[in-house]
């Protein structure tokens, strides 16, 4: 079983090859190119260094948000061509998921927050349940820090961060969370395509997964165009 996996949620563009033993490659760039310049160019170039047939795939995973609005279309594009493709299912990841299992064994309550602007942030929290998946504590949600504070001192758990919304927000955490709280080192706080992969396997061992035509992205709220159609 092995599974291309595909992560495009913010500014990480990331993808990997993983089988139910090993991360067999990642290539990972945090760096300000958009989705649609670097993901299809990953993907050839890793399955190149690998000799990787995309026929012998089991499946595509993919982080199915949330996270940026163009990001994720692109990503889910991606998947779906590759799974339309080789008639192979998509596994759904949901992205706050395959950041906490970034840190994996963490006794720590796990809360990935991403800059969702507006004041906000795309965030949850997780523990591990017995099989070592991530289990939600406080599901995920677009919502200001101070409200997800509220919620993080109500559960009372020493908690440990990660995400592109720790540099824009660590102060405010600092000032108004009295719990003992941390912050994951800089390699393990953003997106990886390897926790998304790695996940993947798990979830389709289990049967979890969707066809090309019924995978959609997750966007918890409406992008910024239908908004404004709203309010016009």
């Amino acid at each position: 079983m092995v599974l291309l996996s595909i992560e495009s949620s913010a500014l990480v563009a990331s993808v990997a090859l993983v089988d139910e033993d090993k991360v067999i490659a990642e290539y990972t760039v945090n760096f300000k190119k958009t989705h649609s310049q670097t993901l299809m160019p990953m993907v050839d170039e890793i399955c190149k260094m690998c000799e990787m047939d995309l026929k012998t795939l089991s499946g595509v995973a993919i982080s199915r948000g949330p996270g940026s609005f163009t990001g994720l279309r692109i990503g889910s594009s991606s998947a779906k061509g590759i799974a339309y493709a080789l008639n192979i299912p998509i596994v759904e990841v949901p992205t706050l998921e395959a950041m906490a299992y970034n840190l994996w064994g963490s006794e720590k309550l796990i809360v990935p927050i991403m800059d969702a602007r507006r004041d906000q942030v795309y965030a949850g929290a997780y523990s591990f349940d017995s099989d070592g998946l991530p289990s939600s504590v406080l599901s995920e949600r677009a919502v200001s820090i101070d409200e997800l504070i509220m919620d993080l001192k109500k559960i009372g758990r020493a908690a440990i961060f990660l995400g592109d919304g720790v540099p824009r927000f660590r102060n405010a955490i600092d000032e108004k969370l009295d719990l003992d709280h941390s912050y994951a080192p800089q390699n393990n706080s953003a997106q990886r395509a390897a926790s998304v992969g790695s996940l993947g396997i798990l979830y389709l061992k289990r049967g979890i997964s969707v066809s090309a035509f019924s995978h959609k992205p997750v966007y918890l709220r409406k992008s910024q165009a239908e908004r404004m159609r709203e309010d016009a």
